[in-house]
């Protein structure tokens, strides 16, 4: 990917929101190629390891378009890690340079007591001091603005949430072309899906994958990104009112924090300018995305893909209109839905999701997990349970880690979580199993109000009243207890583990 092609457009490449800074292709090109140049001035060659520690700001794209060019794999870092979960990703990535901020200071300046091989070679820390590391920008101010005499791609190399475990470095062989040679699926439905006049809205962390990839590839094709510097619902809005914004991809909890907050608020910002916008991370209750069609018009796409990119599928508003609840069909990848025994099964009939002829990748230093992930056929899973209809459109049930045994009966919490956050005093809720001496476990709902004031026994009696309506009894929870904020990650994934340990140890 290039986005030397845009130089001298005079167009933004970033925006960020709602501080409004400014960075123009132009600025970007030149600030990308310095760095790279001090990146190859300090011996990184291709696949060597970049990790970055920002948070959404005006550096993060150059470092990571720089370390594109320069053949490098580049490493975003959750920002909400401690310094010994931040050393972990770096040593085990084997990360030769590590880029950080002002902002992560604290986490910078804690990495060194964690790393059994000490801290990487090459150290930049942008807009801040800190003993040992040089100063970004000012550091590469003399090095020259034009590309690289080596241009070579890189890659992202994600890690996991971490949601079920320690993260898990997902890995990628090179191309080894050059960025403008190589070719993609991505770049082929972007320029599809994304006019060149667009505008468009990145409101996640640029830490994880989508945010990162998205954001990229679309100013690859010439199109602004306005970048929130944190996601608020109201925030959002005024985003898309004052940018005019026309595209944007979004996670489930996003849709449901914005329909929760007031009529009134919602009605006040122009949201006029949208065409289309994407959603994915994680299911998205059926009765929500309703709601935002109904807000915001048949104009929310939804995909389904993963970190690993081992195959995806698409669907418009329009198709899921008529099909609630659909991820689609497949993108790129032929769908496999597998029985415990590694059989086909039959439309409508639950089974763990494979991919045929997607990516090929690996969990770094894990290959057990790596060969886990692969079935006899070669074909790969990241672990997501789901069914087929008899048109080959995929619906999604749950993780297959996330399901719950009680009383020998198979519950998935999905279904619960997604119709207790149709409930309008409920912001929030997780619903998984605890230790239960007669049933093996039994399901258990942690709820987190729209009003601190409604988080209270009456309530909890009240909301399970009114599940038990809507869901068959085994499904529901017998029980209900209430969170300040569940413990989610910035894209929807909810740490499940630290609500099970908690709740699980009071039953001991």
């Amino acid at each position: 990917m290039q986005i030397r092609q845009h130089v001298g457009s005079g167009k933004p490449a970033v925006i960020l929101h709602p501080s409004g800074t400014v960075v123009t292709f132009d600025e970007l090109e030149a600030r990308a190629n310095r760095l790279a140049h001090h990146f190859r001035a300090n011996g990184l060659v291709e696949g060597d390891v970049v990790a970055i520690l920002m948070e959404n700001n005006e550096h993060m794209h150059a470092v990571m378009w720089a370390a594109r060019r320069s053949g490098l794999y580049y490493v975003p870092i959750n920002i909400h890690l401690t310094p010994a979960e931040a050393a972990y990703i770096i040593e085990n990535s084997g990360a030769t340079a590590v880029v950080g901020s002002a902002a992560l200071r604290d986490t910078c300046a804690g990495l060194a007591e964690h790393l059994s091989v000490g801290l990487p070679k090459v150290l930049l820390i942008a807009d801040g001091d800190l003993p040992g590391w040089d100063r970004y920008p000012e550091c590469v101010a003399e090095q020259p603005d034009t590309p690289i005499a080596d241009e070579i791609e890189g890659d992202l190399l994600q890690y996991s949430s971490g949601t079920t475990g320690r993260p898990k470095g997902i890995k990628r062989e090179l191309t080894h072309l050059p960025p403008a040679e190589v070719p993609g699926l991505m770049k082929m439905l972007m320029s599809l899906w994304l006019p060149r006049d667009a505008v468009y809205l990145s409101p996640a962390p640029l830490y994880h994958t989508a945010p990162s990839v998205w954001s990229m590839q679309i100013q690859a094709e010439g199109v602004t990104t306005v970048v929130m510097e944190k996601f608020t619902a109201e925030g959002c809005l005024d985003a898309i009112a004052r940018h005019g914004i026309t595209h944007g991809q979004f996670v489930p909890v996003m849709f449901t924090r914005m329909l929760k907050l007031p009529q009134d608020v919602r009605d006040s910002y122009d949201l006029s300018t949208l065409t289309r916008v994407m959603h994915a991370a994680a299911p998205c209750p059926v009765e929500i995305k309703k709601q935002m069609i109904d807000w915001w018009g048949p104009i929310v796409d939804e995909y389904y893909a993963s970190s690993e990119a081992i195959g995806s599928t698409l669907i418009t508003a329009d198709e899921w209109l008529a099909r609630p609840g659909s991820v689609g069909r497949p993108m790129f990848g032929a769908l496999h839905i597998l029985d415990e025994d590694g059989n086909e099964q039959p439309a409508g009939q639950p089974g763990e999701i494979y991919f045929e002829g997607g990516n090929t990748f690996e969990y770094l230093g894990d290959t057990e997990k790596t060969a886990a992930s692969r079935d006899s056929h070669g074909w790969a899973t990241v672990g997501d349970i789901g069914y087929l209809d008899e048109d080959g459109y995929l619906y999604l049930t749950d993780r297959r880690h996330h399901m719950i045994i009680s009383g020998g009966v198979n519950i998935y919490p999905q279904e619960a979580e997604n119709m207790l956050v149709t409930h309008p005093k409920v912001m929030d809720a997780a619903v998984f199993g605890i230790p239960d001496a007669e049933m093996g476990q039994s399901v258990k709902a942690v709820v987190q109000t729209v009003n601190s004031s409604d988080a209270t026994a009456e309530f909890g009696t009240e909301l399970l009243g009114w599940l038990r309506e809507r869901l068959t009894h085994y499904k529901c929870p017998r029980s209900i207890s209430f969170e300040e904020q569940l413990p989610r990650t910035d894209t929807g994934k909810l740490y499940k583990q630290s609500l099970i340990d908690k709740y699980s140890a009071a039953t001991v």
